[in-house]
């Protein structure tokens, strides 16, 4: 009996460049494998899109950038979407799944500057430019002699912003640099012994609505098992603490052969209090090695920590 394949699939994506490049990968990957199924985008603006003059940790988080797209799904307008995986919340709406994880690309943090080379030759009260606490509190605990402001917008805006010379220096992500051919804009690429990334930064994913078994069928060839595994374990720890915006929380793992090695830290936005917890585990065990390292950062006092930085949080929207 021949197996029933898709005919017609509309993926829903968010509308700024890079999130296009991603949705027309997808849309390649599946013609690849389906070239009788007629593959489209929905192209929609989400909330988190629309937001720009706060931080996300104070509109609302990570879920303003994929709850219209998940509307589109469930009402039939759109089969899949197609996200950055660390835009996507720890905990998903009931009746959403995630079908897939694609193979990861760099994972690292990228410093964009058009006058200087590195983070470290930045002068003092010089003015970075970066959307992400994690990063805020990287940067201030190595360097506290800079001055670290908000950026938000989509990577084209952000770089634009840089070019007006609003920022000595801003750090996005290598990986949308790279995937929208801008190699050439990243001055350095800062190691992950300096810039923990944040959990599944560099992967991509696809979220279906869960009854959907024939997509998630579909969808099960586009799955990097090494990348799905690697964020799981990621994406574990940080649902551990909340899996919130307001919370400076790294994670990375990497994989050789059958062992998995996490990476993880909390800190307070200052940089001033600090958690890092490192272990190894079986590469199909992630949900207990991210437990693992919830563990270790819980016995540095990572709940006091975290409470100071909802404390922070809360009294700046006083």
């Amino acid at each position: 009996m021949n197996p029933i394949l898709p005919t017609r699939l509309v993926i829903a994506s968010r509308e700024s460049r890079l999130a296009m490049w991603q949705a027309q990968h997808v849309r390649d990957r599946l013609l690849a494998l389906y070239p009788q199924c007629d593959v489209r985008i929905l192209g929609m603006t989400t909330r988190g899109d629309q937001i720009l003059d706060r931080t996300l940790s104070k509109v609302g988080g990570k879920g303003l950038f994929v709850k219209e797209l998940e509307v589109a799904m469930r009402e039939g307008r759109a089969d899949l979407a197609v996200h950055s995986l660390k835009d996507v919340p720890m905990d998903l709406p009931e009746g959403f799944a995630l079908a897939a994880v694609l193979a990861r690309e760099d994972a690292r943090d990228a410093f964009v500057s058009n006058a200087h080379a590195t983070l470290a030759s930045l002068p003092d009260g010089a003015v970075v430019g970066t959307s992400s606490l994690r990063r805020q509190a990287l940067i201030a605990a190595r360097f506290p002699h800079l001055v670290i402001r908000p950026l938000r917008g989509n990577l084209d805006t952000r770089l634009a912003k840089l070019d007006r010379g609003e920022y000595a220096a801003i750090i996005l992500a290598a990986a949308g640099l790279k995937r929208l051919g801008l190699p050439q804009r990243i001055r350095e690429l800062i190691s992950p012994e300096h810039s923990l990334p944040a959990p599944g930064q560099g992967a991509m994913t696809i979220e279906i609505c869960s009854e959907r078994s024939d997509l998630a069928r579909w969808l099960a060839p586009l799955n990097d098992h090494d990348s799905a595994q690697a964020v799981t374990a990621e994406r574990t720890l940080s649902k551990a603490f909340g899996g919130s915006c307001q919370i400076p929380l790294a994670a990375f793992a990497t994989i050789e052969g059958d062992r998995m090695w996490l990476r993880a830290m909390v800190a307070t936005p200052d940089g001033k209090r600090v958690a890092t917890a490192e272990a190894s585990g079986p590469v199909d065990a992630p949900d207990a090695l991210g437990l693992q390292i919830a563990q270790a950062l819980r016995a540095q006092d990572a709940a006091g920590i975290l409470a100071a930085c909802l404390a922070d949080a809360a009294a700046q929207d006083d």
